[in-house]
């Protein structure tokens, strides 16, 4: 093998292995993003029991993740947006969007303590 050849075959491993590691990156944080707007819904209809987590995944625009769940018979959805990571940004409630106060008391005061996982409505959900 010629010298530039083995430089080109260098080059293309380190591209591969590159992308390789930004799609595991891409997948922790849309994972992140899943678990807390799951972690949320409990929050947006409180003293519900007989909640359940439908499905938990993408959502129409990249930023965003959805929550479909049912209160007894009825479906619901929440809707959540996030910054570039992982950060929260905004929540839709069944069309209804959750006001700056709601979301920063939601944000500094649940979604990261104890409570919030223990609450967790469906970790073992299908995530698409």
């Amino acid at each position: 093998m010629t010298r530039r050849g083995a430089r080109g075959l260098l080059l293309a491993g380190a591209l591969g292995g590159f992308l390789v590691s930004l799609a595991a990156c891409e997948s922790a944080v849309q994972r992140q993003r899943v678990t807390l707007c799951r972690r949320a819904v409990p929050a947006l209809v409180p003293g519900e029991t007989d909640l359940r987590i439908l499905r938990a995944g993408s959502a129409s625009t990249a930023d965003s993740v959805r929550v479909d769940y049912a209160i007894g018979p009825r479906p619901h959805a929440a809707l959540c947006r996030f910054n570039a990571g992982a950060e929260l940004i905004g929540i839709t409630n069944d069309g209804t969007p959750l006001g700056g106060a709601a979301l920063y008391l939601l944000k500094r005061y649940y979604l990261d303590t104890p409570d919030a996982e223990a609450a967790d409505p469906g970790r073992a959900v299908r995530q698409n």
